[in-house]
């Protein structure tokens, strides 16, 4: 089955990454190749990209491209291994750019044999790597009460948390719990009150999608790993989807900027200054949130949620 995947904020991405002919990059999240394509597009003969991805079916489609471009290669991994995935290519700590389309794609949207939707009936799956043992099916029917309405509550901002979780462990005795549709309309009867224009179930299902896939924790460490994986002055360019995801983000461009806090009255010598300062490894914002604009979101309804941020890692100093 095809899907169609319109690569979101594309031109202020390949803006924020300042591509360099013959410079090294990442795309992170490689999903079905939008940005990466167009990175290329920019690049010299020996120009580099490398390409991550921890969903099976993104790998595949990667190859394709692998195949036609001797500039680019893909790995199967998931984006918080990306320093280990680079200190493996042998490009740890030279890389120019590193791009991160964080959450969830278009085709995993699209294809309700994954489950991550409720447009049409699926199973309880919503895995980004197939590979992995946890699925929404195993949290739904097996998790506490008390699992499930933290989940909702955290990872959905879910007024109705501890009512949807406390109905879930109470209906799941009788009858288990097996497609996105089933457990959609279960929650949406459970919130009840008049309709909304979005789903009832919508913040319960993305809740479950994060959980699934330790997306937050991913994240973290992704952000954390790209420090030492950038060059001097290389730029991170990340792109997320929620409240959740933007904040980690922005905390992490802020808390990067400020470097080391060394307590008052420390002695320290120069040289342990100096080896401090590195540790931290700091960053500097190169412009705040970036949203699409009114012509994008026009034409790709998915980009309405979209924030870029853009950092830059401060040059090494010297050992």
């Amino acid at each position: 089955m095809a899907f169609s995947h319109i690569p979101v904020l594309l031109n202020e991405c390949l803006e924020g990454l300042n591509i360099k002919k013959d410079g090294i990059y990442v795309d992170a999240t490689f999903g079905r190749g939008g940005h990466s394509r167009k990175i290329l597009e920019k690049l010299g003969p020996n120009g580099r990209l490398y390409g991550l991805d921890r969903d099976l079916t993104a790998v595949e489609a990667a190859h394709e491209l692998e195949s036609q471009d001797n500039r680019f290669k893909i790995t199967h991994s998931p984006f918080s291994k990306i320093k280990d995935v680079c200190e493996d290519l042998g490009i740890l700590g030279k890389v120019d750019g590193i791009l991160m389309d964080i959450g969830v794609s278009s085709p995993q949207i699209d294809d309700p044999s994954r489950g991550f939707s409720f447009e049409k009936d699926g199973p309880l799956d919503m895995r980004m790597d197939t590979s992995a043992k946890l699925d929404a099916k195993t949290i739904v029917n097996t998790y506490s009460k008390q699992d499930l309405a933290y989940i909702f509550k955290v990872y959905g901002e879910e007024n109705f948390a501890s009512k949807v979780a406390a109905a879930i462990v109470r209906d799941r005795e009788k009858t288990p719990f097996e497609t996105t549709l089933q457990l959609a309309e279960f929650i949406k009867r459970v919130i009840g009150g008049k309709p909304t224009p979005k789903h009832k179930a919508t913040r319960c299902f993305q809740a479950l999608r994060i959980a699934v896939n330790a997306e937050l924790d991913e994240l973290k460490q992704a952000l954390d790993s790209s420090i030492d994986v950038l060059g001097d002055e290389g730029r991170l360019c990340v792109i997320s989807f929620h409240s959740l995801e933007d904040r980690i983000v922005k905390n992490f461009i802020k808390d990067k900027s400020q470097g080391q806090k060394v307590p008052n009255g420390l002695p320290m010598t120069f040289e342990e200054t100096e080896k401090l300062r590195l540790a931290t490894a700091k960053v500097e914002s190169v412009g705040g949130a970036i949203k699409a604009t009114p012509s994008e979101v026009e034409a790709n309804v998915r980009s309405r949620s979209a924030t870029l941020r853009i950092c830059q890692r401060l040059k090494r100093l010297s050992q």
